[in-house]
């Protein structure tokens, strides 16, 4: 009987110490948005000639979050904020994103191939509307961005607004 509480007790102890050693964030998982981190300069073409800002991306937090700063230019005034996270158990990252327009917008969403994509939906006056956005042609100097939306519930997407980020450093 003391050979089973000794040996319980000294389980106890393993576990304790070895859940103080290992991160939470430490997971492959939790690492596959880190392509994103550094400091980007972001072009766009649209109606009104195009844009342009700066994207400073971190990682916060004990490695657990990685925290975006939007800021565009003068001709392009959007500024916003986001955080973003891996969730072990849903295995999915969570985003919530929030601007200087008033949005506060939430995404869920994972690797897909060679895309990461963050999802959300919202009812519109009845109808639910998908949107997404979609990291693709990921290089470490650069990479591509879509803003896109859904009105068939996923079956089709139209991109609203895609973006060119080049690496500054």
């Amino acid at each position: 009987m003391l050979k089973k509480i000794l040996f319980w007790i000294g389980l106890s102890i393993f576990v304790s110490l070895y859940a103080q050693q290992v991160k939470p964030c430490s997971i492959p998982e939790a690492r596959q948005f880190d392509f994103w981190v550094g400091k980007w300069q972001a072009e766009w073409k649209d109606d009104n000639g195009g844009g342009k800002a700066v994207n400073n991306v971190s990682v916060i937090l004990d490695s657990c979050v990685i925290f975006e700063q939007f800021e565009g230019t003068v001709a392009s005034p959007l500024k916003g904020k986001s955080v973003s996270s891996y969730n072990a158990r849903t295995g999915k990252w969570q985003q919530t994103w929030v601007d200087n327009q008033g949005s506060y917008l939430e995404f869920s969403g994972q690797w897909e191939g060679d895309k990461m994509i963050l999802t959300r939906s919202f009812d519109l006056k009845g109808k639910t509307v998908m949107q997404r956005m979609v990291w693709y042609n990921i290089e470490h100097k650069q990479f591509d961005w879509n803003w896109e939306r859904s009105d068939d519930m996923g079956e089709t997407w139209n991109v609203n607004w895609q973006i060119h980020y080049t690496r500054e450093m």
